[in-house]
C-alpha cells in the first residue's frame, strides 16, 4: 500500500518500502525556504498556563457537540486508522504499519514515535516481542478494535478537538481483507464521532490507484459508502452548504495517477453531476505549487483551472520547510499569495499544519529529522496561517506515528520506550512534556481557528 501523504524534504529523493502491507512513496521536491534545521525557535512556551492535567487559560478543556454543518472555523485532523494486529479479528491477520516484516522485533518496526498504550486495556494490546525499559511487554494497538477508536474520539473530545478526516486508501479496496479492514475502522469512527460529539469525513488518497479506472472507482466507492454504509446519515458526518464534505487527496502530482482531463471528471461528478444523495463539498489535497504548476505539481497547463473548481483546497505541506525561518518563508512566497488567489477564483482553502517528523525506522533518514521544539514549530505554522486570513486548518496528523507527525499520546520520555530499537519519544528536544501535550496544543489552535481566544505568537499551554 502507498503512503497516503507526500513529504517534502530536499535531502531525500528514495523511494521507501515496506510499512505493513507495501510501499510508500516520498517526494524528491525541495522545500520551501527551509534551509537547515535551525538550533533555535522564534516561539516561546508560555509560563502562565497549566501543565499536566489541567488545559490552563490558552488551552481548550472537555466540549460539547461540535457543530457539524460547516467546515468553516474548524481544525480537523487526518486520522490513518491503518493500524492491524495479529489476533485482532481484522481479516488481514498480520502487523500492519507497526512492521515490515511479521515478525515484531525492533529491526522490523516502520514507524519512529510509540504511542502511549497506558491508558489502553487488556484487550486493546498486543505484544510484540520487544520489552519496556521499566518491564514488561511493549504492546501495540489495533483500530480494528472499536474500543480503541472510541478512546481516541474521546482524547478529542476531552481536548476540545473537532474531528478528523478517516483516510481511505483506494488503491486497497480491491482486496477483500483489507476493505474489510477499512469498513471497520469506518464503522468504528462514526461510532466514536457520535458518541462523543466529534466530527468526521472521508478522505480517499488515490495512490498507487490504476489510472484506467479512477473515476470510476471512486464513484462506486463513495455510492458504496453512502448507499450501504449509510456513513453520510450520521448526524457527526460533517456537511458544508448543506452537503457532505469528501476530500480526494492526490490529483495534481507527478507521481499519482489522474490525468487533468480525469480530474476535471471527478470535480464535475462530485459536485454536480453525481445526484442529490451523493453530491458533496468537495475538497482536493493537492501540491504544494499546485498555484505555479511547478515542483510537484503536474505542469499540463489545463490543472489550473482543474485546481480551481475545486471548492476547498488544502495543499501538502508536511516537510516543505524544517524550522521557523522556513515557514516564514513559505507564508510569504505560497501560502498568502494562494489564499489572495483563493479568494479571487471563489474557492476555499485549508493549510496544512504539522508538529514535526522522523521516519528512520520507515525510510532510514535522521531520527528526529524535523524537530517539534516542543510545539513551537507546530504552533509557528498555526499562528502564520491564521495571520495570513485562513479560516479553517487541517492537522497532520492525528495517529502518523510511521513519520511521526502523530498528535494523539505519545511515549512522554524516553524511560517509556522499548528497551530495543530507535525510537522517538515526546522528550527528544530536551523538554519535559505530558504524553497528552499535543492534544492540548490542538485544543488550543482549535480555539484560535475559532476566534475563541486571541492569536498570539508564543505557545499558549504549558508541558
Amino acid at each position: 500500500m502507498t503512503s497516503p501523504h507526500r513529504v517534502h524534504l530536499t535531502a531525500l529523493v528514495s523511494i521507501l518500502v515496506a510499512c505493513g502491507c507495501g510501499s510508500s512513496s516520498v517526494s524528491g521536491a525541495a522545500g520551501g525556504g527551509g534551509g537547515g534545521i535551525s538550533a533555535s525557535s522564534g516561539a516561546t512556551m508560555s509560563t502562565g498556563a497549566a501543565g499536566h492535567g489541567g488545559m490552563g487559560a490558552g488551552g481548550q478543556g472537555p466540549s460539547g457537540p461540535v457543530d457539524a454543518s460547516t467546515i468553516e472555523g474548524k481544525l480537523m485532523m487526518g486520522y490513518q486508522g491503518w493500524f492491524a494486529c495479529p489476533g485482532d479479528g481484522a481479516p488481514p491477520n498480520r502487523w500492519v504499519h507497526w512492521f515490515g516484516l511479521q515478525d515484531p522485533v525492533a529491526t522490523n518496526a516502520t514507524f519512529d514515535l510509540w504511542p502511549d498504550t497506558g491508558e489502553l486495556d487488556a484487550d486493546e494490546l498486543f505484544p510484540t516481542k520487544m520489552t519496556l525499559i521499566g518491564g514488561g511487554a511493549a504492546s501495540l494497538y489495533s483500530a480494528w478494535n472499536a474500543k480503541t477508536v472510541d478512546r481516541h474520539f474521546r482524547w478529542m473530545a476531552e481536548n476540545g478537538l473537532d474531528g478528523v478526516f478517516l483516510q481511505r486508501f483506494l488503491s486497497e479496496l480491491t482486496d477483500p481483507a483489507f476493505l474489510a479492514l477499512r469498513d471497520k475502522v469506518a464503522a468504528n469512527v462514526r461510532t466514536g464521532a457520535e458518541a462523543h460529539g466529534r466530527v468526521f469525513a472521508i478522505m480517499y488518497d488515490v495512490s498507487g490507484s490504476p489510472e484506467a479506472t479512477l473515476v470510476d472507482d471512486l464513484k462506486k466507492d463513495w455510492a458504496y459508502l453512502v448507499d450501504v454504509l449509510g456513513l453520510t446519515k450520521s448526524p457527526t458526518y460533517l456537511k458544508d452548504g448543506g452537503r457532505p464534505v469528501l476530500a480526494v487527496w492526490g490529483l495534481g502530482y507527478k507521481d499519482r495517477p489522474g490525468t487533468a482531463a480525469q480530474a476535471a471528471a471527478i470535480v464535475d461528478f462530485f459536485r454536480t453531476a453525481a445526484g442529490p444523495s451523493h453530491v458533496v463539498t468537495l475538497m482536493g489535497g493537492v501540491p504544494r505549487d499546485w498555484r505555479t504548476l511547478s515542483g510537484d505539481s503536474r505542469t499540463d497547463p489545463a490543472w489550473a483551472s482543474v485546481y480551481r473548481s475545486f471548492d476547498i483546497l488544502s495543499p501538502w505541506t508536511v516537510g516543505a520547510f524544517v524550522d521557523n525561518a522556513g515557514a516564514d518563508a513559505y507564508q510569504k512566497g505560497s501560502l498568502a499569495p494562494d489564499i489572495a488567489d483563493a479568494k479571487a477564483s471563489g474557492f476555499r482553502y485549508m493549510p496544512v499544519v504539522f508538529p514535526g517528523f522522523s521516519w528512520t525506522n520507515l525510510n532510514g533518514g535522521p531520527l528526529n529529522q524535523i524537530p517539534r521544539k516542543g510545539g513551537a514549530f507546530y504552533w509557528h505554522q498555526v499562528y502564520n496561517a491564521l495571520s495570513a486570513g485562513s479560516t479553517m486548518l487541517y492537522g497532520a496528523m492525528f495517529d502518523e506515528v510511521d513519520e511521526g507527525t502523530a498528535m494523539f499520546k505519545i511515549a512522554p520520555t524516553k524511560a517509556t520506550l522499548p528497551a530495543q530499537g530507535t525510537f522517538l519519544s515526546l522528550d527528544a528536544d530536551g523538554l519535559a512534556l505530558s504524553s497528552d501535550f499535543y492534544l492540548r496544543l490542538a485544543g488550543a489552535a482549535t480555539l484560535r481557528v475559532r476566534k475563541q481566544a486571541p492569536l498570539e505568537d508564543k505557545v499558549p499551554i504549558g508541558p
